[in-house]
């Protein structure tokens, strides 16, 4: 697995983890560790985690 790969799967965990804890726990982690959802870090950590999501469509034919 290439750096990229790595970085889009760590993502995509860290999104997974924190909508589980919000439809568990009511509970935005990553808000809750940078401020609040409207916090400019917190942005872009969501941003991060779309663009990683969008990124994984490419890792489909390797899964395959």
């Amino acid at each position: 697995m290439n750096g990229m790969n790595v970085l889009a799967l760590i993502l995509i965990i860290v999104g997974g983890l924190n909508w589980l804890l919000v439809g568990l726990f009511q509970w935005d982690l990553v808000g809750g560790l940078f401020g609040g959802m409207d916090s400019p870090v917190a942005r872009i950590v969501y941003i991060l985690v779309g663009l990683a999501a969008i990124y994984s469509f490419s890792l489909i034919k390797k899964v395959k």
